[in-house]
């Protein structure tokens, strides 16, 4: 190489050089609402991570509800495990007017609907079905809190569908007995 050459190309460097800004590039700042604190206002998948890990606590339900003398079964109903998060806690007590336990009429609930935090978690929510006894179970479940969801029909059809929501702990992996 000719030390013309050389001294040209090393021109060009200190050129390029003066132009790049101190500032170290790091990765884009994330999309609104996908990082910071946890909320109860903002929906954030991210809170929702600790659910995604396989544990090995589980939840053995069973249907137990009654109205009165009307006694209530899940058979055959979608029973539905939300992970507990500051926004779910938030939603539960809107939909169901506490964040621990209820049994309200599902039209009720339906109706509360529009006016409770709205976002798509349904990629953290589990899903099975109860079954003829009114008996369901979850394995696989982190430690944490959950929320436990179905809709009981009345035996014989006397008196409203119920949406019954109760939270569960599980802790160090344990199994837990509930009944609705």
């Amino acid at each position: 190489m000719t030390p013309t050459r050389l001294l040209l190309i090393s021109a060009a460097l200190i050129g390029l050089s003066a132009c790049a800004t101190t500032a170290p590039m790091g990765p884009p700042p994330p999309p609104p609402g996908a990082g910071g604190p946890p909320s109860a206002g903002v929906f954030r998948p991210g809170d929702f991570s600790w659910s995604a890990v396989p544990g090995k606590g589980r939840i053995d339900g069973k249907m137990t509800f009654r109205s009165g003398v009307s006694r209530y079964t899940c058979a055959g109903a979608g029973v539905v495990l939300t992970p507990e998060t500051l926004w779910t806690r938030r939603r539960m007590t809107i939909l169901y007017n506490s964040p621990d336990r209820a049994a309200l009429p599902a039209e009720q609930v339906r109706a509360r609907t529009p006016s409770a935090p709205s976002g798509d978690y349904s990629a953290f929510v589990r899903r099975t079905t109860c079954d003829a006894a009114d008996h369901f179970s979850f394995q696989g479940l982190a430690n944490g809190a959950w929320f436990v969801i179905t809709v009981a029909k009345p035996v014989g059809g006397e008196g409203p569908d119920m949406a019954i929501m109760r939270r569960v702990e599980i802790r160090q992996g344990k199994a837990v007995a509930i009944e609705l």
